[in-house]
């Protein structure tokens, strides 16, 4: 048997001391839920149908069948080779689009006016999951409540645990518990140009585990424990053997996050507080804090989140054409901004969640606005503002399906900072590099024990 299924298993929650803490009741009925089978809403709560122009097509499952000639184990090839570019967005003709672009895509454009562009390509909803995650977003649906001041979630089984969000840090807690699997690994490249557009590729190592997502799993039965991450950096030589590794809990409040990292200059692990919030992000030379990974990872508590509605957004989606491994890191990194010629963009609804600091609290990004695409509960696109409530680095991720599990998740993520010309592009998997979803973790590889071990190799 799987040792991690074993853990889980063998961890148990003491429900009456989260009871005791408070919740938030649900707020989503019997009645309400039914339109999550019904056909009003999918088992996500997205809107199954297109719009009126039909810019946007119903939703009809995602993708069910591999396309062809993709075989089981090979990286994912791109199911719409055929499909054309059916416009192209620019400095020029942007005011034509913006309102179905955020601020922050408006301010890249501004910044770069001479290069940057936007290909938009024919919207397709590809977005599919096994069906266990439908059938618990179902359940969840009439179940799942807040824990006190929405720092956790309680009564939620391995999927996302609020279809119908009421709230804004319902609709975040389901971008923050969403599918990626029960175990991933991945290396990819990081690059942090400067404006001159000189980079340095760091390579990183990331095994991860999602106690949430395990089959038979549920927040009652994670002790606490929502990611094991372990994260190496590979290359350059200056930078190898670097080593963080961090336990994600679900409620931050009760009981922080656990980091730890590893210098081979010191041959010491280290307790890390500081690998949270607004600290600098791993490769990044400054230009994304440690929560902009993923989109956001993290404790919500500096924040007060309001959950603005839907809107239709151009973003990036379906990108293959940049996943494809034939795609040399060199041809997606340019002066100012990635290629735009590799990029994908598609007209989908997206849900607007905004995130104000609270007073008394700090942080670098004083507001930030997040839109999640309907269908997945990913974070399509974010805008970070300034102390000013100024624009400065908005970011983007660009989603595929891996159609062999299946789920939704980033080919790459990039944080342009449009105030002082530089960005960071992380997650690309591209010159032979891809994610694995078919590890078995023993969670003894998830403790500052194996840590040292690594480092003394």
């Amino acid at each position: 048997m799987n040792k991690a299924i074993t853990w889980i298993t063998a961890c148990t929650f003491i429900l009456a001391l989260l009871l005791a803490a408070g919740t938030v009741e649900a707020k989503v009925s019997a009645e309400e839920a039914k339109k999550l089978t019904d056909g009003t809403l999918t088992a996500f709560g997205a809107d199954p149908k297109g719009n009126e122009d039909g810019t946007i097509p119903a939703w009809e499952g995602g993708i069910t069948e591999w396309p062809e000639g993709y075989k089981d184990g090979m990286r994912q090839i791109d199911p719409f080779p055929g499909d054309k570019v059916l416009f192209t967005i620019t400095a020029a003709n942007v005011a034509e689009y913006a309102d179905k672009l955020s601020p922050g895509q408006v301010a890249v454009f501004q910044r770069y006016p001479n290069t940057w562009k936007m290909n938009v390509y024919q919207s397709r909803r590809t977005a599919s999951y096994p069906q266990r995650l439908y059938d618990f977003a179902v359940k969840n649906a009439t179940t799942a409540v807040l824990a006190e001041g929405g720092n956790g979630v309680l009564h939620a089984a391995e999927s996302v645990p609020f279809p119908i969000p009421k709230a804004g840090l319902e609709a975040f807690w389901n971008h923050l518990m969403r599918f990626r699997n029960d175990t991933v690994l991945r290396e990819y490249a990081s690059v942090a140009p400067t404006p001159g557009g000189q980079y340095t590729v760091i390579m990183v190592r990331e095994q991860i585990m999602f106690p949430y997502s395990v089959p038979g799993s549920s927040v009652d039965t994670i002790n606490n424990r929502l990611i094991l991450f372990l994260q190496e950096v590979l290359s350059p030589a200056r930078l190898a053997g670097q080593i963080i590794l961090l336990h994600e809990t679900l409620d931050q409040i009760k009981e922080p996050r656990k980091a730890w990292t590893y210098n081979p200059g010191q041959r010491r692990v280290r307790l890390a507080p500081n690998i949270a919030y607004d600290n600098p992000g791993t490769a990044s030379d400054g230009q994304r804090t440690s929560d902009q990974l993923d989109m956001f990872n993290g404790a919500p508590d500096r924040y007060d989140w309001k959950l603005i509605g839907k809107k239709e957004n151009y973003i990036a989606y379906n990108s293959y054409k940049l996943h494809d491994d034939r795609v040399k890191i060199s041809e997606i990194i340019q002066k100012g901004h990635v290629n735009p010629d590799l990029l994908r963009y598609e007209l989908h609804r997206v849900w607007i969640v905004e995130a104000n600091l609270k007073k008394g609290t700090r942080h670098i990004y004083r507001k930030r606005v997040f839109y999640l695409d309907e269908d997945s509960w990913s974070i399509s696109q974010a805008d970070n503002y300034d102390t000013r409530l100024e624009i400065w680095r908005p970011q983007e991720t660009h989603l595929i399906n891996y159609y062999d599990m299946p789920l939704v998740a980033t080919t790459m993520e990039v944080v342009y900072d449009v105030q002082n010309g530089r960005y960071v592009a992380l997650g690309m998997t591209n010159q032979g590099k891809r994610w694995s979803f078919n590890e078995e973790y023993d969670v003894e590889m998830f403790t500052p024990a194996h840590v040292r071990r690594m480092g003394r190799r």
